[in-house]
């Protein structure tokens, strides 16, 4: 099964098998892409045995992003929160890619959806690398989407909305099919933004950049997390608009999020990074963030909840 060791789905408060995780096909959602959601990690920690990353971190946002698209959820923060837990811990999950979307069921196909319930879902299953196991390691080839990211007052960057995410599609698949594992679109000003799901950060002349919140993107929460990372290793870091050119000049670049964590790149439309291979400050970085999550190391942001407390 593609959503490996995903038995149990919790729907609206209650959990429920598999099959019957469905929503009816008038449901607003699969026709305007009303819905807000998340994706987050769960890791085997060797002390405090399975955490989830940056839980309440998470939930925070995805009430943010319901809250500017005027969608109520009948739970409290609280409430979400424990319910990833559950979900959790009825599929017997150590490690695991969790998935809550909010969303407008089925009330009326005007394009108002005011009318139409909002629902919440929360999925959880075994999810390797998002970019290939070997990404992680030897880095990834990208290239300059001809897809440019939204404009500011046109979709919320800031909100995790499903709708927002057929941009993203469109990169992808052009990347895909033209032979590279993912691709970096520019805002409307032809500055670098961020991938297809993914924030973007150079290291350049010896300082770690990343386009601001400003040039629509998304403000991640493991892109926060590289930050302050790369804070504790002593390093400058800019939130700065990113010329084109800059990515071909970097010494390093590489993508981070929920689901690609920290993935170097090694070539952007098939000019080498670097040295076209995994770069130092990308691969410490990583280092330091997985030795986090595993319990090699101390959990001294506070970034772990033990799903079993």
């Amino acid at each position: 099964m593609a959503f490996d060791g995903c038995e149990k789905i919790w729907m609206n408060g209650r959990l429920v098998d598999f099959k019957n995780a469905t929503i009816h096909v008038l449901s607003h959602v699969i026709h305007y892409g009303s819905g807000v959601f998340e994706g987050l990690r769960a890791y085997e920690n060797e002390k405090l045995g399975p955490v989830v990353f940056r839980l309440d971190d998470h939930v925070t946002r995805l009430f943010q992003s319901a809250k500017v698209l005027r969608m109520e959820i009948k739970y409290g923060q609280k409430e979400v929160r424990e319910a990833v837990l559950d979900t959790l811990r009825a599929n017997d999950l150590k490690s695991a890619y969790i998935r809550p979307l909010v969303y407008r069921g089925m009330g009326s196909l005007g394009v108002d959806p005011t009318s139409c319930p909002v629902e919440v879902m929360i999925a959880a299953w075994n999810w390797g690398a998002y970019l290939g196991k070997e990404a992680l390691m030897s880095g990834v080839d990208v290239r300059v989407s001809s897809w440019t990211r939204m404009a500011p007052n046109t979709f919320p960057a800031m909100v995790k909305s499903t709708a927002n995410y057929l941009n993203s599609q469109l990169i992808r698949m052009e990347a895909n099919m033209d032979g590279y594992t993912e691709g970096i679109g520019l805002d409307t000003n032809g500055y670098v933004c961020e991938g297809s799901g993914e924030n973007v950060f150079l290291v350049y002349d010896g300082k770690l950049l990343t386009p601001p919140l400003g040039n629509s993107v998304l403000k991640g929460i493991t892109r926060d997390c590289i930050m302050t990372l790369a804070g504790e290793m002593g390093m400058e870091i800019l939130e700065r608009h990113v010329p084109r050119e800059m990515l071909y000049q970097a010494e390093e670049v590489f993508f981070t999020g929920s689901a690609a964590e920290v993935t170097p790149i090694r070539s952007i439309d098939r000019i080498p990074i670097g040295t076209g291979s995994a770069g130092p400050i990308a691969k410490e970085l990583q280092r330091r963030f997985f030795a986090i999550v595993s319990g090699e190391e101390e959990d001294r942001f506070g970034w772990l909840t033990p799903v079993n407390q």
